[in-house]
């Protein structure tokens, strides 16, 4: 496949908005089914469900010959840096409101745009590294460092989780788009939900009688180590909407990233800022403190910002093209 069909940042924007709205109703799941079943269940049922339509995929995408592939230890680590943000950013969900948890996790898309400078080479400009610097101010705003342990409500390492998710999910992003070329995004959306049932199954080993989680008070850690329990018939529906909400994600962001720079993709995962904000007002009437508020605006305002200056780039480029090439 030539550069060309691996440069084609308006299908790349389409997917990742497309993955983007799917993360939220998944978050709004994950958040829902919380307080009954352990975050490992949960991520095995989704995989095991979401793999099947997955597959479905792969056999559109060529068959089962595209899962073959030359560097299955850059795969193995893609998997497990997103098996690490996922888990780190449900564990954080049981205990802080959508909005917080999805507003703290958006420095994601921040460090997508500042890694991309040293692996993947791309040139991202002094207007937009400044743009990119005022969204982090809004991320720190969202934490309230000057606040105490009292006023938190929760422990710092909770708030910490999202950023820790953000981290690792940015480099799973970069590792993605070196990936692109030689991978299709079904098989590369296969080999997350295979590492996501190895790992959850082997919580299942260890910790699935619910015995570490025992005399403990954190809601985060209760969440991550509670006892499996078989699905009430009320909450299979939750299940698999989970499972193909997962299979929707997987493949989405796969493509987007491959579809197109990842500074140029990055941005329009702020969408699921005000989508996080509006599922845990309907669903659980929260509403953000006037520190998340601001935070979003900034944040919002910067990827804005950062749309602008590379769609300016693009036709830049466009028109010096046009001009070489009538000489």
């Amino acid at each position: 496949m030539s550069d060309n069909a691996h440069n084609r940042p308006g299908l790349g924007i389409i997917f990742v908005l497309a993955g983007v709205i799917a993360i939220s109703v998944n978050d709004l799941l994950i958040k829902q089914l919380s307080g009954g079943y352990p975050l490992h269940q949960s991520v095995f049922l989704r995989s095991g469900i979401g793999i099947l339509f997955t597959l479905v995929l792969v056999q559109y995408e060529g068959g089962w010959s595209i899962l073959k592939t030359r560097r299955p230890f850059v795969h193995a680590l893609r998997g497990l840096l997103i098996v690490i943000a996922n888990l780190s950013y449900f564990a954080a969900l049981a205990a802080l409101p959508l909005a917080d948890a999805t507003a703290l996790f958006f420095v994601a898309p921040l460090f997508i745009t500042l890694l991309s400078i040293p692996m993947l080479g791309e040139k991202v400009g002094p207007m937009r590294l400044g743009a990119v610097a005022v969204g982090f101010a809004g991320v720190v705003l969202m934490q309230r460092p000057w606040a105490g342990s009292a006023a938190l409500e929760v422990p710092r390492i909770v708030l910490l989780l999202p950023v820790l998710s953000a981290l690792t999910y940015a480099l799973n992003q970069i590792l993605t788009r070196r990936l692109g070329v030689e991978s299709k995004a079904s098989a590369m959306s296969v080999y997350i939900q295979v590492t996501f049932i190895i790992v959850s199954l082997g919580f299942y080993a260890v910790a699935g009688d619910g015995r570490f989680a025992e005399g403990q008070t954190n809601e985060s850690v209760i969440f991550l180590l509670r006892a499996w329990r078989w699905p009430t018939p009320e909450d299979w529906p939750y299940f698999i909407a989970l499972g193909v909400n997962s299979a929707i994600i997987g493949y989405c962001l796969s493509q987007a990233y491959r579809l197109a720079d990842a500074a140029t993709v990055a941005p329009y995962e702020y969408v699921g800022l005000p989508l996080a904000v509006l599922w845990g007002w309907v669903v659980f009437a929260e509403l953000p403190t006037w520190e998340v508020w601001v935070g979003i605006a900034l944040i919002l305002g910067s990827g804005l910002f950062v749309f602008l200056r590379e769609q300016q780039k693009a036709r830049a480029i466009a028109r010096s093209t046009r001009i070489r090439g009538r000489y």
